[in-house]
């Protein structure tokens, strides 16, 4: 398989269709469902609760596909960076691209936040007596050893994800069969009056709640998106990656949470001082095979919540490259290390803002967190990338797209509408903190921040507008098989 080299200096393509999709499921199946799964239960006020799982997983395809398409077509570093820059360029400049790296700056170390926040809460079932103080220190090296880890060249990460892949999926695999051993279908499918009402607005508001969970779950199917200077046959391999990972995890969170609420009762896991509100999955392995058997597959998730942590740092650190690259974002970000080619800045910056987010985390609540981190990602990443699509099919008719999305434009819009109920509910379920109104103001602080920028770089609005349709023009990243 032959492809033109990479640039001077720039990432070399050494991530290939396993380690890609195992990098994506690693970062989806992190600490995510073992301490969510009480949540939806909360949310859904029974075990109908499977319904946001269900629902977060269509919300996740739909946009995936947006994705697919993207990502294929402009298999650059950065991700949404890309596109965006791509689509918005012909009437506001820069200023889109400039707002995402902004944003992403945030929303991602906030997702990396709440697995360290998960890890530490799945320790306290091992360390029972651990004190908030110890607890807060022990969430702080893990991040500090995550970032020493990714601090080396991308084929030993590449290793090392595959290896965590594979801790992940034992761990749920686990999980899973040994609620098979013990499962009671009454327990599982007896539902509380009134559980499928969809005229009462108490279902659409648990709906809501389910959605934003269940889609913070799945978040991570686009990490190899970040990466697509990395990957090799972009044009195939990025499609699949997302489509595969979501189709896989939705498989993995059904088994998992219908197993579980044929163990545990669901009243168990809204009772605050129940260890089957914090510690869900230990208490499944407790109840059916024993203490021993609860403290091991601990500890396998603690490894996985450790896997989402890394693969989504490693992901996110490329988000500011391209930008700085390209003079969209303060320059420093555009160094790279100079042995092992990874963006130091953006690394170091991402992992503090991980480790600010986990102490928030850890003085708040996860639901509280959750929220945040959705409706700051919202409007300058998944509703403006929804635009991003149709804008570039019209202004780019000629852009090579290796993938099409199925169906155009109905999961557009179904994305669309995810999104929006999303972001609408963000504070009704949150009286007095208000994400909406905090995601505005940093919204309102990057257009500040872009003023600034684009006036001291004597760009649009105060300087001409620079059209640049690269991929339009550039050559294929890696050339695809005879036949495909």
């Amino acid at each position: 398989m032959s492809g033109t080299p990479p640039p001077a200096g720039g990432f070399v393509r050494r991530v290939g269709m396993f380690q890609a999709i195992a990098i994506n499921m690693s970062q989806m199946c992190g600490i995510g469902p073992f301490v969510t799964i009480p949540l939806m239960v909360a949310a859904f006020g029974g075990p109908q609760a499977v319904i946001g799982f269900v629902a977060g997983a269509l919300l996740a395809l739909a946009d995936g596909l947006i994705w697919a398409e993207l990502g294929a077509a402009m298999p650059g570093s950065g991700g949404s960076y890309v596109y965006l820059r791509q689509a918005f360029q012909y009437r506001t400049g820069r200023l889109m691209p400039f707002l995402f790296v902004w944003t992403a700056m945030l929303f991602i170390p906030l997702i990396m936040s709440t697995g360290v926040v998960g890890f530490v809460q799945y320790l306290g079932y091992l360390a029972p007596d651990m004190g908030k103080t110890t607890g807060d220190l022990v969430g702080l090296g893990m991040i500090a050893v995550v970032v020493l880890l990714l601090w080396r060249g991308i084929e030993h990460i590449a290793r090392i994800t595959a290896v965590m892949w594979a801790v992940m999926i034992t761990s749920v695999l686990l999980v899973i069969v040994a609620a098979a051993t013990d499962f009671s279908a009454d327990l599982a499918f007896t539902y509380p009056a009134h559980a499928f009402e969809l005229s009462s607005g108490t279902f659409w508001v648990g709906f809501a709640a389910g959605l934003t969970i269940g889609i913070y779950d799945y978040l991570g199917y686009n990490t190899t998106a970040y990466m697509g200077a990395e990957i090799k046959d972009p044009g195939r391999t990025l499609p699949r990656s997302i489509i595969y990972s979501i189709l896989g995890i939705m498989a993995i969170y059904l088994l998992l949470q219908i197993g579980t609420l044929g163990v545990i009762d669901w009243h168990r896991m809204k009772n605050p001082g129940d260890i089957a509100s914090t510690s869900v999955a230990s208490a499944v392995m407790e109840e059916t095979w024993g203490k021993g058997a609860a403290d091991t597959v601990t500890v396998l998730i603690l490894i996985t919540a450790f896997a989402s942590v890394f693969t989504g740092l490693l992901g996110g650190s490329r988000v500011p490259y391209d930008a700085a690259r390209e003079r969209v974002f303060f320059r420093p970000y555009a160094k790279l290390h100079p042995r092992h080619r990874f963006p130091m800045l953006g690394l170091a910056t991402m992992g503090v803002i991980t480790a600010i987010g986990f102490l928030i985390g850890r003085h708040t609540d996860l639901a509280t967190l959750i929220q945040l981190l959705t409706t700051v990602m919202v409007i300058v990443q998944a509703l403006a990338q929804v635009v991003a699509l149709s804008v570039l099919r019209k202004r780019q008719p000629g852009l090579r797209r290796p993938y099409r999305m199925w169906l155009y434009p109905v999961p557009s819009f179904l994305a669309l509408a995810g999104w929006l109920t999303i972001y609408g509910y963000a504070d009704r379920n949150s009286p007095g903190r208000h994400p909406i109104e905090w995601s505005l103001a940093w919204l309102a602080l990057g257009l500040v921040a872009f003023a600034v920028w684009a006036r001291l770089e004597k760009v649009w609005p105060f300087g001409p507008k620079e059209i640049t349709e690269e991929y339009l023009t550039a050559p294929v990243p890696e050339a695809e098989p005879a036949g495909a």
